[in-house]
């Protein structure tokens, strides 16, 4: 390995510099008191567990992206996590126990054996609320509105909601009898929206009418939701669960409207992200000019039943990193102060305005660089016998 390669980062593994940290971090900080006002906990779950404990229940679909190691220790097999909410969900049957509605936050990386698109980060810093403990549309609007806050606070406009539920194709699938190979095999067809082959699906196969019309149209029957519901009610007329699902999407839909009408709303019954995952409700944001999900989330009852307690659940994450792209940095400000060790009058000073808030960065001897190398816009200096803070440019900098 020559020199220049020993610097090299694997690819989908990126640094962040001083600037970018500082946009991250101070969103951060404000998302996590956002979160906090809402009754959200933070938590704070081990970057590596067991296997068995990370990949089980909803977990498991995430084996593929799980990176593996032996603990030396017990010589079981362990993962770093590639996503979070698993274990969050282990903590709140296991660990916590609570009988009513447990609200936890999260922030922190997790790591993935692949990007999630083209030129994507495999160290997302994940940031999501999960509550625990209810279940129903309530307790989705107020994850998602949360959700939408999120974006708001981030600084993103222009915010489309993408809303689905995974009920509307489980019962498309269970009244077609397919086997666990062609469920696979159209949840993947489905999922890229791939209509040649998806046509080629259904003609070689001999379903049930109205299940075969549901799945050659709903795929694309997206949009208002005044548009939707009328046409998905037709195509699903008689089927029940796909029904209630439809019910759950509008009482959803409605109140986000209600709460947040500047919000674009597109109703989509046959997304299938995350089916294995999701058990109700799912949802999406989207901001122009990006194809992926700057937030998602979802319900996923049942996730704690491995745990000891099947409690109902939704909840919704985003890769912070993703959020503050359109974050400008916090105007570097400061004040450099001498180095004059042996000054104890100075010392009371950069002592005293540390107190206040202020950055201070005191010189070391020998040093060349200026103020504006290290970030202040002033500098300490003893003026009609004491110590002063003034700008560089009225002290001739």
């Amino acid at each position: 390995m020559n020199r220049e390669e020993q610097w090299m980062l694997p690819e989908g593994v990126e640094e962040l510099l001083p600037e970018r940290a500082a946009v991250i971090e101070q969103l951060r900080r404000q998302l996590l008191d956002l979160y906090a006002s809402w009754g959200y906990e933070l938590v704070f779950p081990p970057l590596i567990e067991f296997l068995e404990s990370l990949l089980n229940g909803a977990g498991r679909d995430l084996e593929r992206e799980t990176f593996k190691l032996t603990d030396q220790l017990s010589g079981r097999l362990m993962g770093v996590r590639a996503d979070i909410t698993p274990q969050v969900a282990r903590m709140d049957a296991h660990s916590l126990r609570r009988q009513g509605p447990s609200r936890l936050c999260y922030c922190s990386t997790a790591l993935r054996t692949w990007p999630a698109g083209p030129g994507g980060s495999r160290i997302p810093y994940q940031i999501g609320v999960e509550l625990f403990g209810h279940g129903g549309v309530d307790s989705d609007a107020e994850v998602v509105l949360l959700m939408l806050e999120t974006l708001q606070h981030s600084g993103l406009e222009g915010v489309t909601l993408d809303v689905g539920h995974v009920g509307i194709f489980r019962e498309l699938v269970s009244r077609a009898e397919l086997g666990d190979d062609d469920t696979e095999a159209l949840t993947d067809t489905l999922v890229r929206k791939a209509r040649a082959e998806l046509e080629e699906f259904l003609a070689g196969r001999t379903l049930p009418d109205a299940v075969n019309r549901a799945l050659e149209e709903l795929p694309w029957l997206a949009g208002d939701a005044a548009r939707v519901l009328p046409r998905a009610r037709e195509l699903l007329a008689g089927m029940d669960t796909a029904l209630q699902a439809l019910d759950e999407l509008e009482a959803l839909t409605g109140r986000v409207r209600q709460q947040a009408p500047a919000v674009e709303i597109h109703l989509d019954p046959g997304e299938l992200r995350g089916y294995h995952y999701h058990t109700g409700c799912l949802f999406a944001a989207y901001v122009q000019g990006l194809s992926e999900p700057v937030a998602k989330g979802g319900r996923y009852d049942r996730i704690g039943r491995v745990f000891g307690r099947a409690r109902p659940a939704t909840g919704f994450s985003a890769d912070i990193k993703l959020l503050a792209n359109g974050r400008r940095a916090p105007a570097r400000t400061g004040i450099l102060a001498p180095h004059a060790p042996e000054d104890t009058t100075l010392r009371e000073q950069v002592r005293s305005l540390r107190e206040q808030g202020e950055r201070v960065v005191q010189a070391l001897p020998g040093e060349s660089a200026g103020p504006g190398e290290s970030g202040c816009d002033r500098e300490l200096v003893f003026r009609d016998g004491r110590w002063q803070a003034v700008s560089v440019k009225e002290n001739g900098g």
